[in-house]
């Protein structure tokens, strides 16, 4: 068989048992399982920092019925799961791909947590997202990697991915879970406020002496600590380049790539092959312009998601012949994203993942009506903006809140007092009115709508029962409140002036269509059968729920299993 042009070239050749491309935790999870069982791994990394979408993420893995959870006393049973991942699934249900994720996503977390730096921590309250579905549960599938010192890279540490600087506080990224909760209470408890004036303190010495926080959470977290396991296993990592063609003996089987590294084009040998775990292609935006439901031009969508994330995987599985999952109902993990303006002129994307289940929060469209369950997950929340847009015109929303709320809350970028209002209001980020017949005006608002579905809403808080769309009547809803306040924790008047509204438009943390593989992560063809030496993990793989999100990690969670699987299968293992 002929190899691409590029094979052709005059260039250094490298050898190694497997090759993998991408460094978030899909591919470091194969590399790390592969090396461990005594092959020669190499890394290949497109951006000249490692990470990828895993980095910038909340550091959560989906995996049902796992140890870390059991251990906190959670109930879980395989078949529960299966019957939820069927019910997320629908029509795209794939029996064998989540019997393996439901079989080896326990196993995945127990290797990691015996044979490597990676700890989890249980956030048995941390809901699926649809808990009330045929075999949800009201918590405990989600587990949150745990913060780890900087120092556990040594001088690597400069090749991390930093967080995105919209989702930190003066450069801090809050912990998920328990810290984020102190920081959100710091005014209104002693105890939090002692944590946060501690955990500021301590911020505030590391970057004086360091320039940057010597606590690393969230994504990071687990960025670093894959990475630092991948290394003491022998991985060489590869930054700064990027995998151009695969390279293929005459049988058809995958034997390596050409990657272009900072010092040229080299040809890599892979005896065992290729694992693609390149982010899936959450910013190539004609594809997602042909896959997405919504308007996905620059400006009318934006992607949190990695910025190397623009579907390189996906193209060069595509190239030799590999079947893709393109007809998900959802091509991508939506979140609703505001555009925070840089000092640069630039804007930054914020995802709003837990700000619209608080008390006194709704959205709106233009029409000013509200169109959703504001409290439901992110990417609900962008389903139902979608289904308020008319055709052909691009989806946004506003989130809107009285001062009380955004004092106590923040609202998105916002952060609650004591911070200031003034440069948000200045910067155009936050709009605010007097009143809400002046908030209507500032924005665009129909007047008399807006008034009258605020109306609505008030009229609710009382009785704890939003009559218009049932916020606060699940698990996960109530998870996002605030427990302080009764009946409804997910419920509060907006009724204080003055009145502050956010503008948010679709955005992606992810995409869940792309590469069909098989229970072992081989790459398929057209005709179903593995393309030998080919693996996929990641967002580069097709979801294995089947274009839903399920609950809070659903890409970590199989991400790091398939990965798991495929380097099991690359060294000739497979999972028990």
């Amino acid at each position: 068989m002929q190899n691409a042009p590029l094979a052709d070239t005059a260039m250094q050749t490298l050898s190694c048992d497997l090759l993998v491309a991408g460094s978030g935790a899909g591919g470091m999870s194969a590399a790390i399982v592969a090396a461990k069982h005594g092959l020669k791994v190499i890394v290949a990394e497109k951006e000249p920092v490692f990470g990828g979408t895993t980095a910038l993420s909340g550091g959560y893995l989906w995996v049902p019925n796992n140890p870390v959870s059991k251990e906190a006393g959670v109930e879980d049973t395989k078949e529960a799961a299966n019957a939820y991942i069927r019910h997320e699934a629908g029509n795209y249900f794939d029996a064998e791909r989540a019997e393996a994720f439901l079989d080896a996503g326990p196993e995945m977390i127990d290797f990691m947590e015996r044979n490597t730096h990676v700890r989890f921590e249980a956030s048995p309250a941390f809901s699926d997202y649809h808990p009330d579905a045929p075999g949800g549960v009201p918590g405990g599938r989600s587990i949150l990697t745990k913060p780890v010192k900087a120092s556990i890279l040594g001088a690597d540490i400069e090749k991390l991915r930093p967080p995105r600087k919209e989702l930190t506080l003066f450069g801090l990224a809050i912990g998920s879970g328990k810290e984020l909760w102190h920081f959100y209470r710091a005014f209104q408890s002693p105890v939090s406020f002692a944590y946060v004036s501690r955990r500021l303190t301590k911020f505030g010495l590391d970057k004086a002496l360091t320039g940057r926080s010597q606590l690393l959470t969230n994504g990071n977290a687990l960025a670093a600590r894959l990475y630092r396991s991948a290394r003491d296993f022998g991985v060489e990592v590869m930054l700064d380049s990027p995998v151009k063609e695969l390279l293929r003996d005459e049988t058809g089987a995958v034997t390596g790539a050409v990657v272009l590294t900072p010092q040229g084009l080299r040809r890599i040998e892979a005896k065992k092959g290729v694992v693609l775990a390149c982010g899936g292609f959450p910013q190539d935006v004609a594809r997602r312009k042909k896959l997405y439901k919504h308007v996905a031009n620059e400006g009318e969508h934006v992607s949190a998601a990695s910025p190397g994330n623009t579907g390189d995987g996906v193209a060069l599985a595509e190239r030799i012949g590999a079947a893709t999952q393109m007809d998900y109902p959802n091509a991508g993990a939506w979140a609703p994203v505001s555009l925070v303006p840089r000092p640069d002129g630039t804007k930054g994307p914020f995802p709003h993942f837990i700000d619209r289940g608080k008390p006194g929060v709704i959205a709106v469209t233009r029409n000013g009506r509200r169109f959703v369950n504001e409290a439901n997950s992110y990417h609900d929340f962008v389903q139902g903006l979608e289904r308020a847009t008319p055709d052909g015109q691009p989806a946004e929303g506003f989130l809107i809140c009285d001062h009380r709320t955004i004092r106590k809350y923040g609202l998105g970028h916002v952060k609650p007092a004591p911070l200031p209002l003034g440069p948000s209001i200045k910067s155009g980020y936050l709009m605010t009115g007097k009143t809400l017949e002046e908030l209507a005006r500032n924005v665009g608002l129909e007047a008399t709508a807006f008034t009258d579905t605020v109306a609505r809403f008030n009229a609710d808080v009382p009785t704890g029962t939003d009559t218009e769309f049932g916020r606060g009547s699940t698990a996960y809803n109530r998870f996002h409140g605030d427990p302080s306040v009764t009946p409804n924790p997910c419920l509060a008047p907006i009724a204080q002036g003055p009145f502050y509204a956010v503008r948010v438009i679709p955005g992606t943390i992810g995409t869940f269509s792309g590469i069909r593989t098989d229970r072992n992560s081989r790459v398929l063809d057209e005709d179903g059968q593995a393309i030998a030496g080919l693996y996929a993990a990641g967002n580069d793989m097709s979801s294995v729920l089947g274009g839903n999100y399920s609950g809070g990690g659903i890409t970590l969670g199989p991400g790091m299993t398939f990965g798991y699987i495929a380097g099991l299968h690359a060294s000739g293992q497979s999972a028990s």
